[in-house]
């Protein structure tokens, strides 16, 4: 195990050289200087060709892209990530403050749709052509038909402005006030577990339905075993891997398109932060956020491969 987990590291390192320099390389190639946005606009035709060079030098921006990635890795090896363009902040204080609320928010919604989905989908399994089964796979296909920035809209309609339940927005940390802070993240977490719930569900059936038919399964229910035993005990772990990648999958994907739910209920996650330094072309800032984001997604991978071995003890993992 402890090689395995060696190896996969290691193995990370190109990937994350390769997807930060190309992000580099776009950022460097896209039209637009970040030297236009620091100056006020009444003020850009009053600054001289030197001076607009003499902008571009104190930032680093006038040497070749290879030179500046070099240096900005150089930097994050050592813990820096640079200082924002635009803000004029470290970015590491910056991303210290908004990755946690992303963070919290997609694994709230993992877990939302975890809990909820694992177990309608056994339950429509073990009971297949049910009434059950039929609202299942509609209340499903809702689900992944119903785009996010939809749901977000009718979830603050509803629960915000005619029942008055639950704010339609802003951010309150847990620190200053716990109860509010939880109503503040219901409604985006239900938002992002909507369409998660609905993929989950419709494989955990499909999963339940394939392993059910598995020739042990059938063993198991010649020597009278009960069905709550065999469906809990003997078929749902082997049908949670196929389960597992995709909630493993859509963790990484939650952390990076968590843009439109951010800005829709006003939380100071990653995606405002990112949206406006593209927007800006704030390089440091885009940067260590891909990194971050990057790392996130493969540390998802790597606990998913080692949840296989604990869902499944036939898995093993070269030591």
């Amino acid at each position: 195990m402890g090689r395995y987990l060696l190896r996969r590291l290691i193995l990370m390192l190109p990937t994350l050289i390769i997807v930060t320099f190309l992000v580099f390389a776009l950022l460097f190639l896209s039209p637009g200087d970040p030297v236009l946005m620091l100056v006020p606009i009444e003020e850009v035709n009053q600054l001289s060709d030197e001076e607009m060079d003499q902008l571009r030098s104190e930032l680093g921006l006038d040497r070749p892209i290879y030179a500046q990635y070099a240096d900005w890795l150089l930097h994050v090896l050592q813990g820096d990530f640079g200082r924002s363009i635009h803000k004029r902040r470290a970015v590491g204080e910056l991303l210290a403050a908004r990755f946690p609320v992303t963070l919290e928010l997609a694994i709230l919604s993992v877990l939302a749709a975890t809990i909820v989905a694992v177990p309608i989908g056994v339950y429509t399994a073990v009971r297949p052509g049910g009434i059950g089964d039929i609202i299942g796979n509609i209340v499903a296909l809702m689900g992944v038909s119903a785009p996010n920035f939809w749901v977000a809209l009718l979830l603050i309609i509803l629960f915000a402005v005619q029942l008055r339940w639950l704010p339609a927005g802003g951010f309150v940390r847990i620190t200053d006030n716990p109860v509010e802070h939880i109503e503040r993240m219901i409604l985006p977490v239900i938002t992002l577990s909507t369409a998660l719930m609905a993929v989950t569900m419709r494989l955990t059936r499909s999963s339940m339905l394939e392993v059910l038919n598995e020739d042990y399964v059938r063993t198991a229910r010649s020597k009278g075993l009960a069905q709550r035993r065999i469906v809990l005990v003997h078929a749902l772990k082997n049908a949670l891997i196929p389960v597992v990648t995709t909630v493993g999958l859509q963790i990484g994907r939650i952390l990076g398109g968590t843009i439109v739910i951010e800005i829709i209920f006003s939380l100071p996650g990653m995606g405002k932060l990112m949206l406006d330094a593209i927007f800006g072309r704030d390089f440091p800032i885009v940067q260590a956020s891909v990194l971050l984001i990057t790392l996130a997604f493969m540390g998802i991978n790597v606990v998913v491969d080692l949840t296989y071995a604990y869902i499944d003890p036939r898995i093993r993992y070269g030591s």
